[in-house]
């Protein structure tokens, strides 16, 4: 029996650390899959092309969103980022289990379209120290600054539309609650796997 993968949707307002946490779980676990996304922003000093994201220009971004390339989209902060329809589906026929970080807007997207994923929402422990974070990046204008914060609570609105929510005040923490999930939706039984134990066990008895 092959499963069908399952998709793990990771969310959360910009400077709630989702990206490092993203990396720190997948470096543990090598049997997950990461959705590199396409975007059209510029790849940032260190990014590779097809292991960060596929760095795409605008017209080739809109061309795939015209002919269902995508099976989400969302343009953040003026650019755009989308997970591929095809390479989702393929690996989920595969039984790969995929992580995909996905802007809050695409994951509204997904649970329009009645996507079958896990949705989980990360948090910094305040709204303060969501603003000290982005502060202390130390990369960002005090206008764009303000721009993200309030585009956070906007998104962070959205919250109790997602199935599990981490407070990201560790990063070892919140690690091992995003991994402790993992595992707990594998483990979860779907009509496959009650006809596989059925197959071979419930017949026999």
């Amino acid at each position: 029996m092959i499963k069908k993968g399952l998709s793990f949707v990771v969310s959360a307002p910009s400077g709630a650390g989702k990206t490092s946490l993203c990396r720190a779980v997948l470096s543990e676990m090598s049997t997950l899959q990461f959705s590199i996304s396409h975007t059209t922003r510029p790849a940032r000093s260190g990014e590779v092309n097809g292991q960060d994201y596929f760095f795409v220009d605008k017209n080739t971004f809109k061309t795939g969103i015209t002919t269902g390339e995508f099976l989400e989209w969302a343009e953040v902060h003026g650019n755009y980022y989308g997970t591929s329809k095809k390479q989702l589906a393929t690996w989920r026929d595969q039984g790969i289990d995929v992580l995909l970080d996905i802007d809050t807007q695409g994951a509204m997207q997904l649970q329009a379209a009645s996507s079958e994923c896990i949705y989980i929402y990360i948090l910094p422990p305040s709204f303060d120290i969501l603003r000290q974070r982005l502060e202390n990046r130390g990369s960002d204008a005090p206008e764009e600054i303000a721009r993200r914060l309030k585009k956070a609570g906007d998104e962070i609105k959205c919250y109790d539309r997602y199935q599990y929510l981490i407070i990201n005040e560790d990063l070892e923490k919140a690690q091992k609650n995003l991994q402790a999930i993992i595992f707990a939706e594998r483990s979860r039984l779907k009509s496959n796997t009650r006809n596989w134990v059925k197959e071979r066990f419930i017949n026999h008895l």
